[in-house]
């Protein structure tokens, strides 16, 4: 039967649907049951407070408004109270008999009557109490969002009269998904019990006072999460009628133990799940650099949006009620999330875009958080947000991920592979002067990031749980679309390249060789030596209450050159890598990149090709040095300083150290936004024909936004940020514009132009207020743009205290 053919007795045609945005299923209610007793019903009294309440404390304020399915089954029939049943009357006691004692039948029998059905007057949802017991106090403002496997409160008003054990018959239903089913796990029916019992749908009478029964409901630890409607039959005698208690959403809970995405430490559910504010790595192996990033998985809308990505994946719109059953499993939510992040493939977030040409959209630099990006998406009827890189990607599903439950963080693999063709090698080929002879889709990133979910793994062997890799950003399909992992980390580390999913393109991310080819003029090729670039450096993700970097290289890869290395590359069949590592030794010239100072965006700096000749013989050489500018993925710009000296003589056991000057009048104009120069150094050596390669990427520092609390931080107490930046330039900034956010301090992201063109050594100065909502640490996320710096980030945590 179609929602319109059910009728007013059900919902009203047109209303909406909470559990299905956009469908008109109406608002629920009271649903009466069938009658199962012959003759017509007692007429009772209508009563508006019979149907769902919309109390002040949260009853059924949403939930009230929207149903699902049908009739509800009605309860098996009991008699019906009030019926005493005689035996027929015998001669001593029928009616010849005189005397007082001599009474009919009809006489004796109470009237014949029913008990008073019990009437819903309003259900409580408690929603204060269950977001403090399930952390979810920032999500339960007017909506009951609980996580899975633990216990939450509900209280029932009725009306007239009270519940009673011995007369009335409670059976509860909680359904998600368009077509719930038992079967699927979408569905569950369940009465009244003693106790409460862990990992199944429960509910038992935790008190009782005249017409008020206050229920304790437990859900199990591995329920599919997502947006249920709670329902309740009350069965009195031979009828009974049915209430929409209310609606809830259901999440992951890394705090109860049966639960797959269980975290036993505090301080990390806390920094996993909880925070809302992080940082990112970005820059290169050799000069780190951290950007804040506004997470914000409890922000306003941000919740609904996340159930609504999960509700579009084509996963869901090919077979809904296998979709919804799948939740049940943090493997396959991450896969889903991994998949709708980037919209290669369907109505995901955000278009990728490496090409510096951000005119249609926002350069992905520009971002300082997930909020605005999701709200875009959504906003714009799932239209790809333009546009993201891999930082961007990874923190969207960050954002996705602990808002749904899963203890999730963003990490930084610095010198990282893009190996297409899974043969764990990325192969360079190059002309005589070490330029690169054509674009190449397999490079070396600067640096690349992904997220790390953690999870148990059921469906591989034991010891694969924990942190799992999972990587949004498209680069390979995965079983035909554009996703990767999860993946657990330590099956990287030991190089079991059969672990579900995508084992070998994430193990060649951190472990790929690099082979430098010559190509000589007879078209010959020459392995070059080159010792400067290692794959898989520096892997960081911020550190567990603190915004000090981690460095967790040592989990995805064994010591270098420990017996354990060896058996994890022989596992993985990675042997031109063994090979490689057995054949090497001190070459007999060698060359290093190095720098002798920092680097900061408008500045002159010179950098060095030291060069050691560890022979007693003079060597002859060549040296071509050149910079240029670079993006992080990798992709070269313009050059930007270059020096060759064709007659350098190397003399016994000597060093040399060769300057090259990086001017900013050569730079500033090619600089893309990741701030990056990469220097080369090739040495040739004719007579021996040998070619030394040495290579490194220098990250130019922006100048430091400075950021000032004026007034005392108090929550629900408006407070001014002043940020500030000084220009550090021999021209001056125009269109300079400061963007601030930040979880519980600002509704929504803030600009604020500045009017005039801030001169050479002059400070850009704006204000912004913000009004924080919530007790506690908060970080107030700046980005600072202008015509001639891009992309400079600030931030400064405010700890926010009571009223």
């Amino acid at each position: 039967m179609s929602v319109t053919e059910r009728g007013p007795e059900l919902w009203p045609v047109g209303s909406e649907c909470l559990c299905h945005p956009g469908s008109r299923c109406g608002p629920g209610g009271r649903v009466p049951l069938p009658r199962w007793s012959p003759g017509p019903r007692a007429a009772r009294r209508p009563s508006a407070r019979g149907r769902p309440g919309r109390g002040p404390s949260g009853a059924l304020s949403r939930g009230a408004r929207s149903g699902l399915g049908g009739r509800a089954r009605p309860a098996p029939p009991r008699p019906a109270a009030g019926y005493k049943f005689r035996p027929p009357a015998s001669p001593a006691s029928g009616p010849h008999r005189q005397g007082p004692a001599a009474v009919t039948l009809e006489e004796r029998r109470p009237p014949l009557t029913m008990a008073e059905d019990l009437v819903l007057e309003r259900c409580d949802l408690e929603l204060e109490a269950n977001g403090r017991d399930h952390h979810t106090a920032d999500l339960c403002q007017d909506r009951l969002v609980l996580r899975r496997g633990q216990g939450f409160w509900l209280t029932l008003h009725f009306e007239g009269r009270g519940y009673e054990a011995s007369v009335d018959t409670l059976t509860f239903s909680a359904v998600t998904g368009p077509n719930p089913s038992e079967e699927a796990g979408t569905k569950a029916r369940f009465q009244l019990a003693d106790t409460l019992e862990q990992g199944t749908w429960t509910a038992f009478v935790a008190d009782q006072q005249d017409t008020t029964l206050s229920l304790q409901v437990s859900t199990p630890a591995n329920a599919p999460i997502g947006l249920y409607r709670l329902s309740m039959e009350a069965s009195t005698g031979y009828q009974g009628s049915s209430f929409v208690l209310g609606h809830f959403t259901l999440l992951f809970n890394a705090w109860c133990p049966a639960d797959a995405v269980y975290l036993d430490s505090e301080e990390e559910r806390q920094e996993y799940v909880l925070t809302q504010q992080g940082l990112i790595y970005q820059g290169s192996a050799k000069f780190i650099k951290s950007v804040p990033w506004n997470f914000g998985q409890f922000e306003d809308g941000i919740l609904d949006i996340c159930l609504m990505l999960l509700d579009i994946n084509p996963k869901f719109l090919q077979d809904a009620n296998q979709d919804c059953a799948g939740r049940s499993s943090p493997v396959y939510v991450g896969r889903v999330v991994s998949r709708m992040v980037n919209c290669n493939d369907d109505q995901g977030v955000l278009l990728g875009r490496w090409d510096n040409n951000y005119g249609d959209g926002v350069s992905p630099m520009f971002w300082i958080g997930s909020v605005d990006i999701l709200r875009r998406w959504k906003d714009h009827g799932c239209q790809n947000v333009k546009y993201g890189q891999c930082w961007v990607f990874a923190a969207v599903a960050c954002t996705v991920l602990r808002c749904l439950g899963v203890p999730s963080r963003v990490v930084t693999n610095y010198n990282s592979a893009h190996d297409q063709n899974s043969n764990l090698v990325i192969e360079y080929f190059r002309n005589e002067l070490g330029e690169l002879e054509s674009d190449r889709s397999e490079m070396i990133w600067n640096f690349h990031c992904w997220v790390e979910s953690w999870m148990t793994r059921p469906d591989l062997e034991a010891g694969y749980e924990g942190w799992q890799a999972l990587d949004p950003t498209p680069q390979e399909k995965s079983e035909g679309t554009y996703c990767c992992g999860p993946v657990p980390v330590r099956a990287i580390k030991e190089g079991d390249l059969n672990t579900k999913y995508d084992a070998p393109f994430v193990f060649a991310e951190v472990n790929a060789d690099v082979v430098d080819w010559i190509r000589q003029e007879d078209g010959s090729l020459h392995k070059s030596v080159n010792n400067s670039l290692v794959v898989g450096l520096k892997i960081s993700t911020k550190g567990v209450g603190r915004d000090d970097r981690e460095d967790i290289t040592h989990t995805y890869k064994y010591p270098e050159g420990s017996p354990e290395e060896r058996e994890a590359f022989t596992k993985a069949n990675h042997l031109n890598k063994l090979a490689e590592k057995e054949a090497a030794k001190e070459t007999e010239v060698a060359m290093r990149i190095r720098v002798s100072q920092s680097m900061n965006m408008g500045t002159d700096f010179d950098v060095f090709a030291y060069i050691t000749n560890n022979t007693p013989e003079n060597r002859e050489c060549r040296l071509l040095l050149c910079a240029r500018t670079v993006s992080y993925n990798g992709v070269l710009g313009p050059e930007c300083g270059s020096k060759s000296l064709p007659d350098l003589t190397l003399e016994p056991f000597s060093e040399k150290s060769i300057p090259l000057p990086i001017l900013y009048e050569q730079y500033r104009d090619f600089l893309t936004e990741s701030n990056l120069i990469k220097v080369q150094g090739l040495l040739i050596e004719p007579a021996a024909n040998s070619y030394v390669l040495a290579q490194r990427d220098l990250y130019l520092e922006n100048p430091e936004i400075k950021i000032r609390i004026l007034g005392e931080p108090k929550q629900n107490r408006k407070l001014v940020a002043e940020v500030s930046l000084r220009n550090p330039l021999t021209v001056p900034l125009l269109d300079c514009i400061f963007t601030v956010e930040g979880a519980g301090l600002t509704k929504e992201q803030l600009s604020v132009e500045v009017p005039d063109p801030v001169e050479p050594g002059e400070v850009a100065k704006a204000r912004v207020n913000l009004l924080p909502i919530d007790i506690g640490l908060h970080k107030l996320v700046v980005n600072f743009q202008c015509d001639r710096l891009k992309a400079v980030k600030g931030y400064r945590n405010v700890i926010i205290g009571g009223p």
